[in-house]
C-alpha cells in the first residue's frame, strides 16, 4: 500500500519556497511547518511558496516542534535556518528525540565530524537509539562533492585539488550573509571574523574539540571529499579575506547599505594536506554581489591527466533545493545515526517518491532472516519455538501471524 511522503519543513525562510514546491511536485506533501519568526505563525505555507494555492498547513512555533512532530507523523524533517551546528542544535536533537529522519541545508552539516565532532556525536547516538538517521546536503553536495570525486575516478594520479566557486549571500538569508561578515567594517571584520584563524594548530584544535570553531564552508567540504577519496587528513588551515567593493552597496537581506570599503562577505581558503600527499585548495567566496558579479564554479584536479570543470553561473539555491529533495529518499534508506552523504548512493535524479507501507491485516510470518539461520523444519509460518528463541523482532507474535 503506497501513501505519499510526509515531508516536515523547519524554518520557513527564502528557501522553503523552493524546497516545499520541490516537495509537492515530487509527490510529497508537507505535513507541519515550523519557524521562530512570530510574525510568521498561523500563516498557510502558501503564503511561502507563492504559487495561488492553499494548502491548509500553518506555520507553527519551532519551540513547540516535539508536540508538531507527535501530531503529524512526518518521515522526514527539512531543516533550512541557519549555516552552522550550534545553531542547528535545537532542531537536530529535536529529530532525533523523536525518531524523525531529517535532512538539512546546514553548509557545517555536510562533514560536520571535523569541525564540531561533539555535537554530531551526539546527534549521532540519539538518532540511533531512536532508530533515524541525520544529515547535510545540497548544492555541495553535487557540485563541491560528487562532482569532483567523479571526475577523479577517471585520473590516473592526483597532485592537487582546486576548487573555487561564489554565490550571493543575498539569496540564502541573514544568518549566511552575517556569517560571511557582509556589513561588517575591516576592523569588526578582523575581530569577529578573521581573528577565529590567526591561531596555532593546537589551539584549533582546542575550539573544534569544544565545539566553537567556526567553519568556512570549504572547510567541511574538504573533509567530506577527503573521507570520500580514503584519504587521511594531515593538516588542515583555512584563512578569512574580506571582500570589498568600491561603491555603496545595498542589501535587501541585512535591510542596510553596506559603505564603499567596508566588507561585503569574505573569501575562506582551506588548505588540506593529506598523508598519501594529495593537497586540496578550496576557495569559497560569498558576498553581496554588485551588478557585474555572477555564481561560479570551478574546479581543477592536477595530476595525469589534469582536469578542469567549470560550471557557468549555476543557479545555487534551485540546485541546493533540488539535491535536498532529491536525497529524500536515500535518508530513509540509510542507516541509523548522523550519516554524512558520502555514505550514500551519489546524488541523482528522482521522479517522484512515495512511501510504501505493509498492512498488518496483510502479513503471514516473518521476513527477517533470522528464522531461516536457526531453524530447519521447513515450515514458513513455523511454531516449533525455535524462532522465538533467536529473533526479537516481534514478527512472530501471535497477532501478527
Amino acid at each position: 500500500m503506497e501513501r505519499k511522503l510526509r515531508v516536515a519543513m523547519y524554518g520557513c525562510g527564502k528557501m522553503s519556497q523552493y524546497l516545499m514546491r520541490y516537495v509537492y511536485e515530487k509527490g510529497g506533501e508537507i505535513v507541519c511547518a515550523l519557524d521562530i519568526d512570530k510574525s510568521k505563525f498561523g500563516k498557510d505555507i502558501g503564503e511561502i511558496i507563492k504559487d495561488g494555492n492553499t494548502y491548509n498547513v500553518k506555520i507553527e512555533d519551532a519551540n513547540k516542534a516535539k508536540d508538531v512532530f507527535a501530531e503529524t507523523n512526518p518521515d522526514i524533517c527539512i531543516i533550512a535556518t541557519m549555516s552552522l551546528m550550534n545553531d542547528l542544535k535545537d532542531a537536530l536533537l529535536v529529530c532525533a528525540e523523536c525518531g524523525i529522519n531529517a535532512i538539512t541545508t546546514c553548509e557545517e552539516a555536510f562533514y560536520p565530524w571535523n569541525s564540531n565532532p561533539e555535537l554530531t556525536a551526539e546527534v549521532d547516538a540519539l538518532a540511533k537509539e531512536n532508530g533515524c538517521t541525520i544529515c547535510g546536503s545540497g548544492y555541495q553536495d553535487v557540485f563541491w562533492g560528487n562532482l569532483i570525486t567523479t571526475i577523479a575516478g577517471a585520473t590516473q594520479t592526483i597532485k592537487k585539488i582546486r576548487g573555487r566557486t561564489s554565490y550571493n549571500v543575498e539569496d540564502y538569508g541573514i544568518a549566511l550573509a552575517r556569517a560571511h561578515g557582509a556589513g561588517l567594517n575591516l576592523k569588526e571584520f578582523d575581530e569577529q571574523v578573521a581573528a577565529a584563524d590567526k591561531i596555532s594548530d593546537s589551539a584549533r584544535q582546542k575550539l573544534i574539540d569544544s565545539g566553537k570553531y567556526t567553519p568556512s564552508y570549504m572547510w567541511n567540504t574538504n573533509g567530506w571529499l577527503c573521507s570520500q577519496l580514503g584519504l587521511t587528513v594531515k593538516s588542515q588551515t583555512q584563512q578569512c579575506v574580506p571582500q570589498v567593493y568600491d561603491k555603496d552597496l545595498h542589501s535587501d537581506t541585512l535591510n542596510m547599505t553596506i559603505k564603499a570599503g567596508d566588507a561585503r562577505g569574505m573569501s575562506a581558503v582551506v588548505t588540506t594536506e593529506t598523508e598519501e600527499g594529495i593537497t586540496l585548495e578550496t576557495q569559497c567566496v560569498g558576498m553581496v554581489y554588485g551588478p557585474e558579479d555572477f555564481d561560479s564554479n570551478v574546479w581543477t584536479i592536477e595530476g595525469e591527466p589534469s582536469t578542469t570543470i567549470t560550471v557557468e553561473r549555476p543557479s545555487t539555491v534551485e540546485l541546493t533545493c533540488a539535491t535536498i529533495v532529491n536525497r529524500l529518499l536515500d535518508v530513509l534508506e540509510a542507516e541509523p545515526g548522523y550519516v554524512t552523504t558520502e555514505k550514500m548512493p551519489r546524488a541523482q535524479f528522482v521522479q517522484g517518491f512515495s512511501v510504501v507501507e505493509i498492512d498488518p491485516n496483510d502479513y503471514h510470518g516473518c521476513d527477517c532472516g533470522c528464522h531461516e539461520h536457526h531453524c530447519d523444519c521447513g515450515d514458513d509460518d513455523c511454531s516449533c519455538g525455535c524462532h522465538d528463541e533467536h529473533c526479537s523482532c516481534g514478527c512472530h507474535d501471535d497477532d501478527k501471524k
